[in-house]
């Protein structure tokens, strides 16, 4: 994954965690996220998510040499989903959702936070219906905005770091790029095979002008397999 949006360094990652999956009646743990249900209709749903980034070591970006290190952000709000289109028999799903978040950094010692994010989704997904391990397909075309502390976190640049290859730089609040999402996975006995990328699109964001953004099209991809060692007796049908 790029250091952050709009750096043209990348880093690969290996992150061994717990998978959980947990559907209650208010919250549900899975591939995708943690949410907490809020409130529930045929047609549209509130509850929450969580999203978040990782630190960068400026030290290693050239673009960033000389400036402070970049914590990991963790994001959290609530999640508006409105159903558009579903037919459970032909194994698809077209939703629009609308997470707004609070952001926040932190050295696992102070919390700070760092602005707002807004992230209108146009969500496409498509499964194999008759079987509760099969193929999975999901797709995503959004838009992602941010206030100024959001954008000034990763794109600012204060005097004290000004060089004459990097003037100084104040970020401002408004459209921060387009995202483009793809997934896809399959359970096998035991097993589950997830592939996923991101492409972040920032032609057009405010921060564009930024000397820290590099490249305007930043590519994040990868792949999980995650060992099922215990599942309860009982099981409920997920909803897609």
């Amino acid at each position: 994954m790029p250091d952050y949006r709009g750096a043209d360094e990348s880093r690969k990652y290996a992150f061994p965690f717990p998978y959980i999956i947990y559907r209650g009646e208010t919250l549900k743990i899975d591939r995708e996220s943690i949410r907490g249900l809020l409130f529930k209709t045929d047609r549209l749903k509130l509850d929450f998510s969580l999203n978040g980034s990782v630190p960068v070591d400026s030290s290693k970006n050239k673009a960033r040499q000389g400036m402070p290190n970049l914590d990991p952000t963790f994001e959290i709000g609530p999640s508006l989903e409105v159903l558009m289109a579903e037919n459970k028999e032909k194994g698809y799903k077209v939703s629009f959702n609308f997470p707004g978040r609070a952001v926040f950094s932190t050295d696992l010692l102070h919390v700070i936070h760092q602005g707002w994010t807004f992230s209108p989704c146009l969500n496409l997904d498509v499964f194999e219906r008759g079987t509760r391990r099969g193929w999975n397909l999901g797709m995503g075309f959004g838009l992602v905005f941010g206030d100024q502390t959001f954008h000034d976190y990763y794109y600012r640049v204060d005097q004290a770091y000004a060089t004459p290859a990097r003037p100084a730089y104040s970020a401002t609040g408004g459209y921060g790029g387009l995202q483009l999402s793809a997934s896809l996975g399959k359970d096998f006995n035991k097993f589950r095979l997830n592939l996923f990328a991101r492409a972040d699109l920032l032609n057009g964001a405010v921060f564009s002008d930024s000397p820290l953004v590099k490249t305007s099209i930043s590519i994040l991809a990868g792949f999980s397999i995650s060992y099922f060692f215990w599942e309860s007796q009982t099981l409920v049908e997920a909803e897609k």
